[in-house]
């Protein structure tokens, strides 16, 4: 697999977390150092998800990639609907949806990576067949996943301090539209 099919493949894959990124970005209109835990956790589980999904193809075949748009879709829905719950039901007027909890964290990068992890399903069939083979693509996935999570953050903490959105509502229908849009792309 050439660099430059790698870094389409990363671009593709980063669009979910730099998207999510905006949306934690808006919630908590701040910059500190959770964006850094940020980037680095949606970075290391969209370089993480294509080795599994390779090693998974080898062992299981594509029997995994019958459902696992189904978890990803599963994980943002849940995400989404609890932050909308949380914005039209909170009783102090503040935000308490706190995308800075490791809990909270580990299922966002879980859910924006499932669909990393039928790309490495699909890697044997684009010839990487080699372990070897596997490493400048999975490094290339992280970078970009790394860097559009920072920038996605920066994007959102701007325009959250600009305008005054219900914050939670809005980032909430965000993961559900990449829920829904997984979804559709597995399904047809």
């Amino acid at each position: 697999m050439s660099i430059f099919d790698s870094a389409l493949i990363a671009l593709a894959l980063a669009m979910d977390c730099f998207t999510i990124s905006i949306s934690c970005g808006i919630i908590q209109r701040r910059m500190g150092k959770q964006v850094w835990a940020m980037a680095f956790t949606f970075g290391l589980f969209q370089a993480l998800m294509p080795l599994i999904g390779w090693f998974s193809a080898w062992i299981f075949g594509n029997q995994m990639s019958t459902f696992d748009h189904w978890i990803s879709f599963g994980l943002l829905t849940f995400l989404g609907s609890k932050m909308i719950w949380n914005g039209f039901h909170n009783k102090n007027d503040g935000v308490s949806f706190n995308p800075s909890n490791p809990f909270l964290l580990f299922t966002l990068a879980i859910a924006t990576s499932i669909d990393a992890l039928a790309v490495g399903f699909s890697f044997i069939s684009m010839g990487v067949t080699m372990f070897s083979d596997l490493l400048l693509p999975i490094f290339i996935i992280g970078v970009f996943s790394f860097l559009l999570s920072l920038l996605g953050k920066f994007l959102g903490v701007s325009i959250g301090k600009r305008l005054d959105w219900p914050a939670e509502q809005f980032a909430g229908s965000i993961l559900i539209l990449i829920g829904l849009k997984i979804l559709y792309q597995h399904q047809f």
